[in-house]
């Protein structure tokens, strides 16, 4: 148990971090407001949009580039995590953390709004 508080102390830390950026966060959220992008069930940001803009494809890919970093050093720092664990684990807080009227994927991968 204490090494799964650790995992989530440090996965927080670097989530908020991560959306935090200026530049990088207006960029997400406003994706994320109109319908763009959404939260997916494995920890990363997916294009719900069905013809996405070149700078939208990049962005979603430095997202996610990013956050598997993160979740990497994640995994190297706490023992006995896993890659998937720590993916798994952020994608309940980031979908836990989206507005209400965004998309997130449900458990079949599904894009849906959130209630």
């Amino acid at each position: 148990m204490r090494l799964f508080n650790s995992a989530l102390a440090i996965l927080s830390f670097i989530c908020a971090l991560a959306l935090a950026a200026p530049a990088f966060a207006l960029d997400l959220d406003g994706a994320k407001a109109q319908g763009l992008v959404g939260e997916r069930q494995d920890g990363y940001v997916g294009i719900v949009s069905a013809s996405p803009s070149p700078e939208l494809k990049r962005l979603v890919d430095d997202i996610n580039l990013r956050r598997r970093g993160a979740y990497q050093n994640i995994v190297t720092q706490t023992p006995g995590a896993t890659l998937n664990a720590v993916e798994k684990l952020a994608a309940e807080k980031l979908i836990a953390k989206t507005l209400s009227g965004q998309f997130v994927q449900d458990a079949s991968g599904k894009w849906v709004k959130k209630p």
